[in-house]
C-alpha cells in the first residue's frame, strides 16, 4: 500500500513562485516515475512526476475515473466537495462513458468554430469595461483577471450550461466554495445548496428546453428513465460548473503573466498574431500549473506500473504539471518556448477521460490572447509576477488578481 512509505512526504510541494513548479518534482524524479505521499487530509496516496507513466495512468482503464469499490472509506486528496474524493462506485465509469457520448457533440472543433464569433463579441465587451477602468482611474493599474479573466470562462459557462445570466455571480460563488480544500463543511455545505439549485433548473428546464448541456440531460432523462441512474442529474449538472470555468480561468491568467513577464514573448507572438498563436497557446497549456496538487484516479485493481505495484483502491495523483516538464520528453522543459517542436502535453488528460472542453479552452485562449495585445499593444504587467502566490487553499489554485497598465 502508499502508505508502506518509509519517508513521508507531504503535497501540496512549496514552490519559489508562480511560473515554476516545486523543484521537489524534479528530485523525485530522479529517484523515481511514481512516489508515495501524504495528502494534505493524512491519507496515503501515490503521485506520479513523469511523462510516460501518467501517460498511462491517464489512459489505463484500471484506473478509475473518480471511482472506487469502497468510496466512503478511501483516501481523500483534501476537504474540498470536488476533485478530492471518488464520486461513486464502479458503475459511476460506466455512466460517465454515457455522458461523455451525450456531451461530445456540443465541444467538437466545429462547433466551437460556430461559437468564435459569440467568444470574440464577449471578449471585445471585457476589454471595453478594462478600458472603462482605466480611464475612469488614469495611471492605476486594471484587474485583467476580475474584468477578463475571470469573467469571460463564466459567461461562456453560463451560457453553455444554460442556468440564468443574473444567477452566474451566485453559482460561481457557490463552486469557488465547493473547491475550498481546508474547509471541508463549508465546501460540503455550498456542494448540497447548488445541488438543490440546479433540481429546481431542471423543473424549471422540463417545461421549456433550451439549447443548453442541461436541456440536453433532460432529453436524455426523457429518452431513458435510467439514464442518471448512478447519480441525480442535478448532481451531474452541478459537477461541470467548476471544470467548465476553473480551468481556463487559470490559463488564461498564466498566459498574460507568462507573456508579458518577458515582453518579448507578447512581440514575437504579435510579429505574426495569427501564424504562432497556435504554438503560443500550446506552451501556454504545456507550462501552466495553477496549483500544487494534481489530477485524481484510484486502482480498480493491483497495477504494476513505474516498478511499483499500487493496490486495489489505492489513490494516485498524477502530476500533471511534473509530466510536462520531464526532460525525458520536453527539451529544456523548464523554458516557455512556443517554437518548440514537441507539443504532445497533458495538460488536458490523455485516453478516454480526456478533458472535452479542450477545443473551447483553446479557442477562448487564442481569442483572448489576440485581443488583448491588439486593443492594447503597450500593455505591461502592474506588478512583478515573483510576489505572486499560487492559492493553495482552493483545488484549482491560481492567482486572485493579474493587475495590467498601459
Amino acid at each position: 500500500m502508499a502508505s508502506s512509505a518509509v519517508e513521508k512526504l507531504q503535497i501540496p510541494f512549496p514552490r519559489e513562485d508562480v511560473l515554476n513548479i516545486s523543484p521537489v518534482y524534479a528530485k523525485l524524479r530522479e529517484r523515481a516515475p511514481i512516489i508515495p505521499v501524504t495528502t494534505p487530509t493524512g491519507d496515503p496516496a501515490w503521485v506520479v512526476v513523469a511523462y510516460d507513466e501518467a501517460k498511462i495512468a491517464f489512459s489505463d482503464r484500471r484506473f478509475g475515473y473518480y471511482t472506487h469499490h469502497d468510496p466512503k472509506n478511501a483516501a481523500r486528496m483534501s476537504d474540498a466537495a470536488i476533485h478530492s474524493h471518488p464520486m461513486g462506485g464502479m458503475d459511476f465509469e460506466d455512466q460517465m462513458v454515457r455522458m461523455r457520448k451525450l456531451l461530445t457533440p456540443g465541444f467538437t472543433p466545429r462547433r466551437m468554430t460556430m461559437l468564435h464569433e459569440w467568444v470574440q463579441s464577449l471578449t471585445d465587451s471585457c476589454l471595453d469595461d478594462m478600458q472603462a477602468a482605466h480611464d475612469k482611474n488614469p495611471g492605476m493599474p486594471v484587474d485583467f483577471h476580475e474584468l477578463l479573466g475571470f469573467r469571460l470562462p463564466v459567461l461562456v459557462i453560463t451560457a453553455l450550461l444554460g442556468f440564468p445570466i443574473k444567477d452566474g455571480d451566485y453559482i460561481i460563488a457557490l463552486s469557488h466554495r465547493m473547491g475550498a480544500t481546508n474547509n471541508g463543511s463549508d465546501a460540503r455545505a455550498a456542494a448540497a445548496e447548488l445541488t438543490e439549485y440546479m433540481r429546481e433548473l431542471v423543473v424549471q428546464k422540463r417545461d421549456n428546453l433550451g439549447q443548453d448541456l442541461i436541456s440536453d440531460f433532460v432529453r436524455a432523462q426523457n429518452e431513458d428513465p435510467d439514464f442518471f441512474a448512478s447519480r441525480p442529474l442535478e448532481s451531474f449538472a452541478a459537477g461541470l460548473v467548476f471544470p467548465g470555468h476553473e480551468t481556463t480561468v487559470v490559463r488564461m491568467d498564466f498566459g498574460v503573466l507568462y507573456l508579458l513577464s518577458d515582453p518579448a514573448r507578447r512581440d514575437w507572438l504579435m510579429a505574426d498574431p495569427e501564424g504562432r498563436i497556435d504554438q503560443v497557446v500550446e506552451e501556454v497549456l504545456r507550462t501552466t500549473s495553477a496549483h500544487n496538487y494534481g489530477l485524481m484516479r484510484y486502482a480498480n485493481e493491483d497495477i504494476e506500473i513505474g516498478g511499483v505495484t499500487i493496490r486495489r483502491g489505492d489513490l494516485v495523483i498524477i502530476a500533471e504539471s511534473a509530466a510536462n516538464r520531464d526532460p525525458a520528453m520536453f527539451e529544456r522543459p523548464e523554458e516557455f518556448d512556443p517554437t518548440r517542436k514537441n507539443t504532445t502535453h497533458l495538460s488536458f488528460g490523455h485516453g478516454s477521460h480526456r478533458c472535452l472542453g479542450m477545443s473551447l479552452a483553446r479557442m477562448e485562449l487564442t481569442t483572448v490572447f489576440l485581443s488583448l495585445f491588439k486593443r492594447f499593444p503597450n500593455v505591461r504587467l502592474a506588478d512583478d509576477p515573483s510576489e505572486l502566490r499560487i492559492d493553495n487553499t482552493r483545488v484549482g489554485g491560481g492567482v486572485d488578481h493579474v493587475m495590467l497598465t498601459w
